[in-house]
This record gives structure tokens, sequence and C-alpha cells, in this order.
């Protein structure tokens, strides 16, 4: 753009005296200033609907009225806050002042603002930042709203899947969900052959375990060892246990303590063992051991401890002596 710049001065020539050739008015002069006004026209901006080429630069913008910018009209203001007015409905929002982007009114992707800022749309609805990826959506209108893949939810409506969340306190209906217990029964194995019975892949957050005999019995006289296993491929602790089962009836009372796991005793090998022995955990991975029994017409109670190296993750039901075989009946465990 150039400014128009005046070549001859004919005000002067009006002071001059007659005869003087410098008084005459040429038309070559004329033609000049025309051809001046000509080159600094052409080179202007209209003031109606201006259209520009190359780099513009402006100290500073104010918007009184409307302005059409990427193909959107807007109104009222662009501050330096960074604050639009949309009166119309439009499919395209290009950056402004480094706020947004978005492929259409009703879905916006925040980068992180300079400072706060606030954009308003047309049906009323405000999205406004304060910092990077914070966000408060006040809409009546469906908005789609892509947040950052960690922070804290605050509040969701409507049903949702979350994937590898963690929750803190969580309550369903008002009741605490720690008030609530979820039992998982195992598959029942027949004990009518082998040494030794094996559930494995415990997880690691149980808290109890219910080892379930249901007319269980035994090739021999020896008693049953109840032994808890760590690890992902168990390794089962076969010492350090506080362990003693008894055995009650008519006859009077027979007792059998061990080391090598949770004992039951029985020593009548022909008769059948049904009844629960329950172990819970009590602090970090030691476990408690308690059992009560019949033993054909006879009683079978008993306790034990066990600290452990490692998370609980398998049981094994096995003998005493480790040779007696398992010869009827059936075992499962519930785990909480």
């Amino acid at each position: 753009m150039s400014n128009y710049t005046q070549t001859t001065n004919f005000a002067t020539k009006d002071a001059l005296a007659s005869g003087n050739p410098l008084k005459i008015v040429k038309g070559t002069e004329i033609n000049v200033e025309f051809a001046n006004i000509a080159t600094a026209v052409a080179t202007k901006a209209d003031t109606a609907s201006p259209t520009f080429t190359g780099t513009a630069t402006f100290a500073s913008v104010s918007i009184a009225s409307t302005m059409v910018y990427g193909g959107v009209t807007l109104t009222a203001a662009v501050t330096g806050t960074g604050k639009m007015v949309l009166d119309t409905s439009p499919t395209l929002i290009t950056p402004i002042l480094g706020i947004a982007t978005a492929t259409s009114i009703n879905k916006l992707t925040l980068t992180t603002p300079a400072t706060s800022a606030t954009l308003t749309v047309a049906d009323g609805a405000s999205l406004i930042t304060s910092g990077a990826y914070s966000l408060t959506l006040t809409t009546t209108a469906a908005t789609n709203v892509t947040f950052p893949t960690t922070g804290t939810l605050a509040t969701l409506a409507g049903s949702e899947t979350f994937t590898n969340k963690t929750l803190t306190s969580p309550t369903i209906g008002g009741t605490p969900v720690m008030n609530a217990s979820v039992i998982t029964r195992g598959t029942a194995v027949a004990s009518t052959s082998g040494t030794s019975i094996d559930f494995t892949s415990i997880p690691s957050w149980v808290k109890r375990i219910t080892v379930i005999f249901n007319e269980v019995s035994l090739s021999g006289t020896t008693g049953y060892l109840v032994q808890l296993g760590t690890g992902g491929t168990p390794t089962y602790t076969t010492s350090g246990y506080v362990s003693t089962g008894a055995t009650t009836g008519s006859a009077g009372s027979t007792q059998l303590t061990s080391t090598a796991g949770m004992v039951v005793f029985a020593n009548l090998g022909t008769q059948t063992l049904s009844g629960a022995m329950t172990l819970t955990n009590i602090t970090g991975n030691t476990w408690i051991n308690f059992h009560s029994m019949k033993l054909a017409s006879n009683g079978n109670v008993g306790g034990g401890s066990i600290a452990l190296a490692a998370a609980l993750t398998a049981v094994r039901i096995t003998t005493v002596n480790g040779t007696d075989t398992f010869d009827a009946g059936s075992i499962n465990i519930l785990y909480e």
C-alpha cells in the first residue's frame, strides 16, 4: 500500500507575476497528479469488506459489530482473554488466540492456554478453561469433549464402562462396597486317588478361604494336612506351621500337632470325614486356621497359624505321612 504524495503545488502559481512561464498549469503536471492519486487508491484497502493479500499486521483489533472469520460469523468481541461469541451454527472453528480447535461446534479438543479463557457458543453453552486441561461444561446441547487420559473423574452421567480404574471407598446404592462380600466357588475334585489335591490361581486379594471335605477317606490311618502355596507356579510351604487337630468321641480324645501344615487328625482310616476348614488372613501374609468336622460318630476340631513369605495363591490338601492315598469323597474350596 502507498499513500498519495503531491508532486506539483498548484496554489503557489497564483502568486507569480503575469508572463512568468511557471504560472502556467501544464497538462503533464495534472496527469502526474492524477497518476499519483490512482496509484494510492488502487493499493489501499476498502473500508467496506476489504480483501488483504500477503501479511497484514494490526496493532490492535476491536470488533464492534460482526466479522466473518474462516467462514464463521463472529459478533460482539474478540479480546486478549480469548473470548468468542458465535451467532451462527458453524461447521468449522479455526484456531483463535491459541485456545481451541474443533471440527464442529459440538466437539472441542482443548490445548493449553497461556491464561484462563472462555468460549461461548450461540445456544448459551460455555466451555471455560482454567489452566491446562481443566474444563467446566455447562450446556443443554449435546457436546462431546476430549478429556486427558489421566486425572480425577468428578461427575459422570449415563451408562459407562470403566477399564483399569481404581475405585477408592466406592458405594453402591448408598452402601459402601467394602461391606459386601462376593464368594467364589472352585471346582470340586474327586478325592478318590493320589496323595494330594491342589487348588491354584487363587487371587492375591483373597482374605478368606474355606476348604470343604465331603465324605473323604484315606487308605490308611494317618491325618490330613492343608498346606498353603505362593507364586504363579506355586511353591508350597512345608514348615513353620503351628497346628493342632483333635478327634473326640465316646472313646476319649486324641490329638495331633504338626509344623508341616494345618493338620486334621483322623486315625480311623475306614471312616469318612465331612466338614470345613476356614483359613483367614489376619494381617499381611499371616493366615489363621479353624476347622470343625465329623469323622463317623466322632467330632474333629483344631486350629493353627502360618506366616507366609508372599501372598497366598494356592492350597494343597495332602496326608501327614505322604504315602496314604485318597479313596473316597470330594473336596472343594470357597474364597472371598
